[in-house]
């Protein structure tokens, strides 16, 4: 089974369609989001897909009610989970899904699940860490990095492609990447390698 990871939309929601209609293109049967909608549309988006999504919340998901309000709506697409955490199984694959970094990495240490996928960071990495998958499928938003990513999963071989969208938009224009490069300490930002 071929599954979409989403993460770090912050609002976008021209990036979000950008995503999801290259998702459309693929043989997607499942989207897990990974949070940070930031936005109650954005959840009513993800909602009306034919495609079924699980999302867990992110650290910006501050329209709960609204979100949940979208989840619960007749016909939705889109299942919550009550926490920023979770544990799937896809296709008898083990999957342990977060929005953050550091609940994600010692989970795959622990050699209980055959992938896992995280966010926050807005940073796209891939990599085995013994023998799990460990997966930051990036930013849709592209605030940070300047770049639109998402990754499709394929539980059959436990692989991830990570997929980099043309046409996106982003706000990290010169004077944002000027300011925030000049008060990157201050600012005290944790993903401090996604202002370079």
């Amino acid at each position: 089974m071929q599954v979409a990871v989403i993460s770090d939309i912050h609002e976008n929601f021209h990036n979000l369609i950008l995503a999801l209609n290259d998702i459309s293109q693929r043989d997607v049967q499942k989207i897990l989001c990974l949070g940070d909608l930031m936005n109650a549309g954005i959840a009513k988006i993800l909602a009306a897909q034919e495609i079924p999504c699980y999302m867990v919340w992110g650290n910006n998901d501050g329209e709960k009610v609204d979100i949940m309000n979208a989840a619960y709506r007749e016909n939705s697409s889109l299942e919550v989970s009550l926490n920023t955490y979770d544990f799937v199984e896809i296709e008898n694959r083990k999957i342990f899904i977060s929005h953050y970094d550091n609940l994600a990495l010692p989970m795959a240490e622990s050699g209980l699940y055959d992938a896992i996928f995280y966010g926050h960071t807005h940073l796209k990495k891939s990599e085995m860490i013994s023998d799990t998958l460990v997966v930051n499928p990036g930013e849709l938003s592209a605030q940070k990095t300047g770049i639109c990513t998402y990754a499709v999963y394929n539980t059959e071989d436990n692989t991830a492609e990570i997929i980099s969208l043309k046409d996106c938009i982003t706000l990290k224009s010169d004077l944002v990447k000027s300011y925030l490069d000049k008060n990157k300490d201050i600012l005290n930002f944790r993903s401090k390698d996604s202002f370079k």
